[in-house]
């Protein structure tokens, strides 16, 4: 006991001496400048961050201005990041860039209790039997659309897809079917979906002067204005809706017609309006980019496209979809797409309020820390071979949620996460086991990065040549409008 206690200060010592010399003494990084790192990862994102990866490793500091951000990939610091919520929180301030799009009352810019109690309203349509229920109708559009392609034509499968994903999330958040309410909702979301993934207004938006509203024909303008669009649309809806409430219906907007806030209060039309926006992004976008990477994949690599129709057709002609969800390789398919190019590259930055240890780095107040998906879904100690596409991997191990987390995690993981997987699963489904489809590019598809999603850089273009039955035959498509 003596001996163990004479020992005792100099363990406080070595100890403060550690915390001392690691006191802002953030992980080393690149002294690229911030915008140029942004630049470059616009131009080849995956390639940029293995560069970093390759110098730097597990954790690494890029300066913004004069606010660091650390980025981590190693599965502890990871866990770090999403468990320590007193030092470490997930503040909606620094989702403001969001509100362009989502509003300022979307559940990305709220905080705490507030946060957690709206999220939670949000996630009923994305869970269990409401979830279920849009099975059958995932598949007849997936159907109907596919349906559309001539035989013998080239088409682009991504913005193919985007459109199947977001009459579906228009659905499932307003309810919305048809009509010209639907009609209008739909065509503007496209547009703003098309505008803010154009290369040229990207570039145009990275300009000094790119982001100023110069009216409706400058690209901050127009997306503004298809904003405000948006906007007035979904207030009319919401307001529209409360006269005609409907406990009965099974939406997102009815949820919230008669949730009540955390003072007992009812929702405001604003608030409302705001918090339908983000699950629609949020059922629409993932669910494509992963989709339309899966479809790459798929049809570049014989023996999986062989494996999964096997599986498939080992259903039946007519199969329940639950019964498609809960197939091991396709779910092994999906999960392997959403690893090898996540639709996320980032998890949501979280803010260092408080003194804290990340990866044995002392972090001080102020500092933004990331999660970096795709270099974490990368590590050949996780994954052997990162760079190629197996899918067995999923069924030989079991990975933690800091090891493959395609959906983010913790208080800001993506709400339509579950949701995404589900849909993902049937459209495949439906596609594969009712079309014959091929890549019409042999050479290998390159991402583009967007905001948060990483999408297809050429859409997937592929050529219909006709149906399939399980015998392996064809027979014309009947062409079907939606």
């Amino acid at each position: 006991m003596t001996k163990q206690r004479s020992f005792a200060p100099l363990r406080l010592c070595v100890r403060l001496i550690h915390i001392f010399t690691n006191t802002m003494k953030l992980p080393p990084g690149p002294k690229t400048p911030f915008w140029l790192i942004q630049q470059q990862t616009q131009a080849d994102p995956f390639g940029c961050l293995d560069a970093i990866y390759k110098r730097y490793g597990d954790i690494f500091t890029i300066m913004s201005g004069s606010t660091p951000m650390v980025l981590v990939s190693h599965p502890l610091g990871i866990k770090q990041i999403f468990t320590n919520t007193k030092e470490i929180t997930a503040t909606g301030a620094l989702n403001r860039s969001f509100a362009l799009t989502t509003g300022n009352q979307g559940v990305l810019q709220l905080d705490g209790f507030r946060h957690k109690h709206r999220r939670k309203l949000l996630m009923q349509a994305f869970h269990g039997e409401r979830m279920q229920a849009c099975g059958k109708r995932i598949c007849e559009l997936t159907e109907k659309i596919i349906n559309q392609q001539v035989i013998g034509k080239p088409f682009v499968a991504y913005p193919t897809i985007e459109d199947i994903t977001l009459r579906v999330s228009i659905e499932v958040v307003t309810g919305l079917q048809q009509g010209e309410q639907y009609e209008k909702l739909r065509q503007l979301f496209s547009s703003l979906i098309r505008h803010t993934q154009s290369p040229i207004v990207k570039i145009f938006r990275n300009l000094p002067f790119g982001r100023q509203d110069l009216g409706k024909w400058s690209p901050q303008g127009y997306l503004l204005h298809l904003r405000q669009e948006i906007f007035d649309l979904l207030y009319a809806e919401v307001k529209e809706r409360r006269k005609q409430a409907d406990p009965s219906h099974n939406n997102i907007l009815s949820d919230l017609i008669f949730a009540c806030d955390e003072t007992g209060e009812p929702l405001s039309d604003e608030e409302v309006r705001d918090l339908l926006l983000s699950p629609i992004f949020a059922a629409q976008d993932a669910s494509a980019t992963a989709i339309a990477w899966s479809l790459y994949w798929i049809h570049r690599l014989p023996d999986v496209r062989a494996r999964l129709l096997q599986e498939l057709d080992s259903l039946g002609e007519s199969p329940d979809q639950m019964s498609i969800v809960a197939l091991p390789y396709l779910s092994a398919v999906c999960n392997e797409a959403l690893r090898i190019y996540p639709t996320q590259l980032f998890t949501f930055p979280r803010l260092v309020e408080s003194p804290v240890e990340v990866m044995g780095y002392e972090l001080s107040p102020g500092t933004v820390l990331i999660g970096s998906i795709y270099l974490t879904h990368q590590r050949e100690d996780l994954y052997p071979e990162p760079k190629q596409f197996k899918p067995e991997r999923f069924l030989e191990k079991q990975f933690s949620p800091y090891e493959f987390l395609p959906f983010g995690g913790g208080a800001r993981s993506c709400i339509g996460g579950a949701f995404a997987l589900f849909e993902m699963k049937l459209v495949l489904a439906t596609i594969l086991s009712r079309y014959e489809l091929t890549l019409v590019d042999k050479r290998p598809e390159k991402p583009k990065f967007g905001g948060l999603i990483c999408y297809p850089a050429s859409g997937v273009k592929m050529l219909m040549h006709g149906r399939r039955q399980h015998q392996g035959q064809s027979q014309p498509l009947v062409v079907g409008s939606v």
